[in-house]
This record gives structure tokens, C-alpha cells and sequence, in this order.
């Protein structure tokens, strides 16, 4: 099974906790703090990889996490840092937030890199809080907690050349004749079940990456058939070798039809450059009507190339061809619904207050929740700055407002606290 399509789970990993440490040593009286930060987590990393060229990779794994950074110790020492989770993807895959459908990146060239899912930073030791009013403090921060997200990842095939045309007129028998690929090929329609790549050394100096896309028919930009399924495919080749079934009752209407289903799915792809090539020519019926054939093409302006696949006759001259429009053709450039759309960051600080069906109270917000995971509830001084945290960003008066009462229940991500006015 060809895997263009996927959805994957990613943890970043949690940022090592802070320490609360003080100097022991012989002859230091009131050594000081020194409990060392805490280290961060892992980053999750899509890399590409060159030799891939399917998403088949994500066939039996589809949840990836990131190591959490290691604690703090003492004498200022810092945790280690979580080692990231760097995911190979083939070339030409776009990556995209599965909860909105918003493109983080597209992924084309090797080695290209992308950070999506940024790892928790590693929380502060005691030495961090010292200060000339507190020099023993017993305060330090945990790690931030890591993020998590899932995502949907899309190949487009990166390839030079394209091979099109109606389904049974040789095309995988041209890739297998040309390259090293072994397609399956048959005698009947809608053998190739899924894109082929195969590379083809036309001389010592050039090379060739080609690719063999399904059959398109009739109404492929909506569904039918094989084509909507493989037309995105067809957007990252440059050239396309538009190949015609040489004993179809009406080549010319073939040739016209999978134009068309080109233009609907997407304008662009009737710009690229074609290299028209009828196939079969080893046979009688299409030898003798050839000259017909040329003639009703170059009255479309084309110059059609006589070729047999099978018989490997003529594949040269159309390599040729399809090189020479290569060097003239323009770089692909990104789609620009697929460029990745900037929005400001959200303000972290805001939360949202609601009354729970218990009576109790449930506050909501990126910093306050990230804040009580980060919070050393076993020491007193700790819980004294997540106090004064929640006044600074207003939550209390919040809260006041909304009617709290003394002893209700006040829940904070997955801690649950006592409000007392």
C-alpha cells in the first residue's frame, strides 16, 4: 500500500525539575543555596530523508515522544538535557496542524528541519532564588510540562519528469524500460495502483528522476478513478511526458480529456511543459496510422514523438526532449495555499474562570496551569510565589468577582486547592 497520507501523535519532552539544595561542607557554616536548573525536555523534529519516498514509515508507529531533561542537583549543577525525537519524512511532504488544518511547513529539501513540538524548559533551582533579604531559600520551580499535538503529514512526490496519460497506454512499462523501477504492469486498466519513482541515466552528466502517476480519467478531479487521489503528486514535477495510447479509437479526445482533468484540479499544472509521445508503435494497426496521428497533433501545435515501450524503441529521443524542456522550465514553487500562515502568538496570561457542577471552581489559562505544574507544593516559600503569581495576574480579584467563597474548591489543571477569602 502506497502511504501518502498520515496522521501521527508527538510529545515534546518535560523540563527536568529545579533542586533545593544547600552546601554541606566541613568549615562552610551557612554553606548557601546551591540547587542546580533542572534540564529541558526534547524537541520533536521532522527531518527529511532522501532515500524515503513514502510515508509507509508511519505504517505500524505512529506516536513519537521526546526525552524529559534530568533534574538539578547540588553544587550548581544543572540536569542534562532530554534528547529530541528527530522524525525522518520523505521529500516533498507538508506538515499541517491536525486541530485546525494550518501548514507548519513543507518539507522539500534534504536534511531540512522543523521543530514542531517545542520541549519544556527545565525549572530553576534554589540558587536561582537567592537574594540579599533571602539567602537560604526554600523555593525552586519543577520543569515545565512538555506539548503535545497531532498532526497530518502530505506527500507530494518530488519528481522531474511526470508521466500522464489514460489508464493501459504504457507508462509503467516506459518507467520499467527506462529505470531501474519495477511497476507492475499488465494488460488492463488501472494496473498502477499507486505513483512510481525510478531514475534514468541518460548520459554520464545527467540524470533523471521520473514519475509514473496513476491513469487519469474522466471526472478524476472529483474522485473518479485513481486521479484525485494521485493529481497532488503531479503538482512538484516540473516536465510531464504526456504519453498516448497509439490503438485508442480517438488519441487526439484522450490527449484533450486529460488536459482538462489537469485545469480543473488545478490551473497551475496546464503551464508545465509536455512532451507528447505515442506508444505502441510496434504494433501494425499504430504503425500504419501514424502519419494520421502526427498530423492531428501538429495541428494542435505539437510535435508529437513515435515511441514503443515495450519494444524500448525511441525512449531516447524522448529523453532528450523532456531534459531540454527541463533546463528551460522554471523551479517549482511552493503553492501558495501552502505557505504557512503567520499569527501572533496568544496572550498566555489570560484565563477563564468557570463553576464546576460540584460548586467548585475551574481556572483555566496557559500560565496559571503551567504555572501550578511547575510548583513545588511541599514547601511553603513555593506556594507563597504561586499566591502571588495568581494576584499579579489577576485571578483572585477574578475569582472574588465571580462569588468564591471561603472553603469552596478552587481546581488548577490537576491540582485542586482551598479558597480561602
Amino acid at each position: 500500500m502506497f502511504f501518502d497520507e498520515v496522521r501521527i501523535f508527538i510529545a515534546s519532552g518535560k523540563g527536568g525539575d529545579g533542586a533545593v539544595h544547600f552546601r554541606r561542607e566541613k568549615y562552610v557554616p551557612r554553606g548557601g543555596p546551591d540547587g542546580g536548573d533542572g534540564g529541558k525536555g526534547g524537541d520533536v523534529i521532522l527531518q527529511v530523508s532522501p532515500t524515503l519516498n513514502t510515508l509507509s514509515v508511519f505504517r505500524r508507529k505512529r506516536h513519537f515522544r521526546a526525552d524529559d531533561g534530568n533534574r538539578g542537583g547540588g553544587n550548581n549543577k544543572t540536569g542534562r538535557n532530554g534528547a529530541d525525537k528527530v522524525i525522518l519524512v520523505p521529500p516533498g511532504t507538508i506538515v499541517r496542524d491536525d486541530a485546525n488544518g494550518e501548514i507548519l511547513g513543507d518539507l522539500v529539501h534534504p536534511a531540512q528541519r522543523l521543530i514542531v513540538c517545542h520541549s519544556g524548559r527545565g525549572g530553576r533551582g534554589n540558587a536561582r532564588f537567592a537574594t540579599s533579604r533571602n539567602q537560604a531559600p526554600r523555593v525552586a520551580e519543577k520543569g515545565e510540562p512538555g506539548h503535545e499535538r497531532w498532526l497530518q503529514l502530505e506527500l507530494r512526490l518530488i519528481a522531474d519528469i511526470g508521466i500522464i496519460g489514460v489508464p493501459n497506454s504504457g507508462k509503467s512499462t516506459l518507467l520499467a524500460a527506462v529505470t531501474n523501477a519495477r511497476p507492475k504492469i499488465a494488460d488492463y486498466p488501472f494496473t498502477t495502483l499507486q505513483p512510481n519513482l525510478g531514475v534514468v541515466d541518460i548520459d554520464d552528466e545527467i540524470s533523471l528522476v521520473l514519475a509514473d502517476i496513476p491513469g487519469l480519467i474522466e471526472g478524476a478531479h472529483e474522485g473518479a478513478g485513481l486521479g484525485f487521489t494521485f493529481l497532488r503528486h503531479i503538482r512538484r514535477t516540473r516536465v510531464l511526458i504526456h504519453l498516448i495510447d497509439g490503438t485508442s479509437n480517438d488519441p487526439v479526445a484522450d490527449f484533450s480529456q486529460v488536459n482538462a482533468e489537469l485545469a480543473l484540479f488545478d490551473q497551475v499544472l496546464t503551464a508545465k511543459p509536455q512532451v507528447v509521445a505515442i506508444n505502441k508503435l510496434d504494433l501494425p494497426q499504430v504503425k500504419s496510422r501514424w502519419s494520421e496521428l502526427e498530423k492531428q497533433f501538429r495541428h494542435l501545435g505539437l510535435q508529437p514523438l513515435p515511441i514503443s515501450a515495450l519494444a524500448r524503441d525511441g525512449l531516447r529521443k524522448v529523453l532528450y526532449a523532456a531534459n531540454e524542456a527541463l533546463q528551460q522550465a522554471p523551479p517549482v514553487e511552493v503553492e501558495i495555499e501552502d505557505l504557512p500562515v503567520y499569527r501572533p502568538e496568544p496572550d498566555r496570561t489570560k484565563f477563564d474562570i468557570k463553576r464546576e457542577p460540584d460548586g467548585g471552581w475551574r481556572v483555566s489559562g496557559a500560565a496559571v496551569e503551567r504555572a501550578a505544574e511547575m510548583t513545588y507544593w511541599e514547601y511553603d516559600e513555593a506556594v507563597r510565589r504561586f499566591q502571588g503569581l495568581l494576584v499579579r495576574l489577576g485571578v483572585e480579584d477574578a475569582l472574588r468577582q465571580a462569588g468564591a467563597q471561603s472553603g469552596d474548591t478552587v481546581c488548577i489543571g490537576e491540582h485542586e486547592l482551598e479558597w480561602l477569602d
